[in-house]
């Protein structure tokens, strides 16, 4: 008789941790929409970017590890679920970085990280230029200009 209920105990207890695993993850949802505001910047010149990330990857099918890195020997390991580190811990500000995508593509080439500006504009409008070239009617609206990312500051 005592097995049965410490059978039925340990079901219990093993249902209980189960439920509460899938609560968890459940609740690690990102944000919808975040405000690109790096602490690092300082004070901003051009106001910050609005980032849906429900656009991005439902409606573009940009994969998460697309934007979050985690490099090991040149390989990207960052999996969904992984910590989120703010891009300032690896990126530095370096005070002499353009706006320019050429700039950025010149000065840190495939496999040296970019300052923090450079990140920005090289994962960012990298890629929606990218994407406008390759389909250009479905990606008519995606933003690839300073202000349409960076909309006057109110």
């Amino acid at each position: 008789m005592k097995m049965r209920y410490l059978r039925l105990f340990l079901v219990f207890t093993i249902a209980l941790a189960v439920l509460a695993i899938g609560v968890s993850i459940a609740q690690q949802k990102e944000p919808a929409e975040i405000v690109i505001k790096d602490p690092a910047f300082g004070a901003l010149k051009k106001s910050p970017v609005k980032f849906s990330h429900e656009k991005h990857f439902k409606d573009y099918n940009i994969a998460c590890a697309e934007c979050h890195h985690n490099y090991v020997k040149g390989k990207n390991v960052w999996k969904k679920g992984d910590p989120v580190k703010k891009c300032s811990e690896c990126h530095k500000v370096a005070a002499a970085e353009k706006n320019s995508l050429s700039y950025c593509i010149r000065t840190y080439p495939k496999g040296k990280a970019p300052g923090l500006k450079c990140a920005f504009h090289m994962n960012c409008t990298g890629c929606h230029k990218d994407l406008k070239k390759k389909d250009p009617t479905k990606y008519a609206k995606i933003p690839t200009t300073c202000a349409k990312c960076h909309p006057a500051k109110k």
